[in-house]
């Protein structure tokens, strides 16, 4: 091909040998798939990940607890009011 000419969307793009030895290839041809594709990926990072993930568990938490307390507490201050429940 010259350089004024634009490749061809159908030609199948040649193999790439890293990819092929890659892991996620070999697991993938280890489970019998097809495509050496594993639905997810490789995080780069995955303590900060797991941190982040921590981080939100633990703000979770605290607004379950939260919300279930609010509960009780208005519903105690409600009582000391007289609000007719």
């Amino acid at each position: 091909m010259t350089e004024n000419q634009q490749p061809d969307p159908d030609d199948p793009l040649p193999p790439d040998p890293d990819a092929y030895d890659s892991p996620r290839a070999v697991q993938a041809r280890a489970r019998g798939l097809s495509a050496p594709y594993i639905a997810g990926g490789t995080d780069p990072e995955p303590d900060v990940g797991r941190r982040e993930e921590r981080r939100y568990l633990r703000i979770l938490l605290v607004m379950i607890v939260v919300i279930v307390l609010s509960g009780f507490v208005l519903g105690y201050v409600a009582q000391l009011v007289g609000f007719p429940l």
